[in-house]
């Protein structure tokens, strides 16, 4: 299975080849900022399953376009961190396992039913 997506004015495109290897929710400071929104969700993936095209900017290690700037992904030591809200084709069939940073959580916001909750960062 190949998903693919980029940002909003097309300038920046990628590709993802096979499944992701946890998709999550974080509702951190940082996520809410970068979104603009209550909450980032988020899929990681071998950085070997991933293919860009495009002229990008980083800043605190995530790409976005420079153009239009949409926040895009974020690349890691061995894997690529993606914001779902990228992708193409919506709604995906990526549902999170597991929320960040829960205690920054909207309240009206329910927790995601058989999703991890952490206080914080993941535990390894």
């Amino acid at each position: 299975m190949v998903r693919t997506g980029g940002c909003s004015c097309g300038l920046v495109r990628y590709a993802l080849e096979g499944k992701p290897t946890r998709v999550g929710v974080c509702h951190c400071t940082s996520c809410r900022h970068e979104t603009g929104s209550v909450a980032m969700v988020f899929g990681v993936w071998p950085r070997a399953a991933f293919t860009s095209a495009g002229d990008t900017r980083a800043w605190e290690g995530r790409s976005f376009c420079p153009t239009c700037g949409s926040r895009l992904f974020s690349l890691g030591d061995g894997e690529v961190e993606v914001k779902i809200g990228t992708l193409d084709d919506a709604p995906t069939d990526l549902t999170p396992r597991f929320e960040l940073w829960v205690w920054r959580r909207e309240n009206w916001l329910h927790p995601i039913e058989g999703a991890r909750q952490f206080q914080r960062d993941r535990e390894p």
